[in-house]
């Protein structure tokens, strides 16, 4: 799931949260995810100034796991969950946090 959200975000113009939730609807049910609802949430303007990537995995794994999630993610971006606090620090390109919020969501969901 890495590899097909790591795709959707490099080639076909999806934004951080798009690119996870459409690799999300590609590997789990088609019909159930609308990875519209994320357009917004690209390039910083998740709620919360959330990451993107993770903004979306955290809605598409679910209540008991998010925090969970959340935790794992900051692990790997120096503690860091905003798309500001990442990007300023030089932490991880944002094709990283894709490829770790999908990777994430893969195990978490499971």
């Amino acid at each position: 799931m890495q590899e097909t959200a790591s795709e959707y975000f490099q080639t076909r113009q999806s934004n951080c949260a798009q690119s996870v939730a459409l690799a999300w609807k590609e590997r789990k049910d088609p019909a159930s995810i609308h990875a519209e609802v994320f357009a917004t949430a690209g390039n910083g303007r998740a709620p919360e100034g959330l990451c993107g990537a993770l903004h979306a995995a955290r809605e598409l794994v679910g209540e008991p796991r998010r925090e969970q999630l959340t935790e794992r993610f900051k692990e790997k971006a120096g503690g860091y969950a905003a798309c500001r606090d990442i990007r300023r620090n030089r932490i991880m390109p944002c094709s990283a946090c894709v490829s770790l919020a999908a990777g994430l969501l893969e195990e978490l969901a499971e």
